[in-house]
């Protein structure tokens, strides 16, 4: 069974930081490129991070460039997002994702339930 689980989300105030972590199961998991997405109230889900299968190369949307840092641990199996300098405007669900392509070009896409991030004074 294919689980990926989501924490560390949370109230921070600007200026904070938080760190989010996935935990994944049920799949190979050193084959799968992840990502963070987020969504905001009344807004579409976005990519905020990811990262390649090896961990050896990271995509950063930019409105995070510079402060959010992603990162795995193919031996935990583990995912997480290291949020500094936190805005209000970064405030909403975060979402981890993996995805991964077979030979015939198959795709595998799953995705954890997510964890709130609250900025506010």
């Amino acid at each position: 069974q294919v689980q990926l689980v989501e924490s560390g989300g949370g109230l921070v105030q600007p200026g904070g930081s938080l760190r989010l972590s996935c935990a994944a199961s049920g799949f190979t998991f050193s084959l799968y490129a992840m990502s963070w997405y987020r969504q905001a109230p009344g807004k579409e889900r976005e990519l905020v991070a990811d990262i390649t299968s090896n961990g050896g190369s990271t995509n950063y949307a930019d409105f995070v460039k510079g402060r959010f840092t992603i990162s795995r641990d193919n031996a935990k199996n583990m995912v997480y997002l290291q949020m500094n300098s936190l805005k209000p405007e970064d405030a909403a669900v975060y979402y981890c994702n993996a995805r991964f392509k077979d030979r015939l070009w198959r795709t595998y896409d799953y995705w954890g339930q997510g964890t709130q991030v609250t900025v506010s004074s």
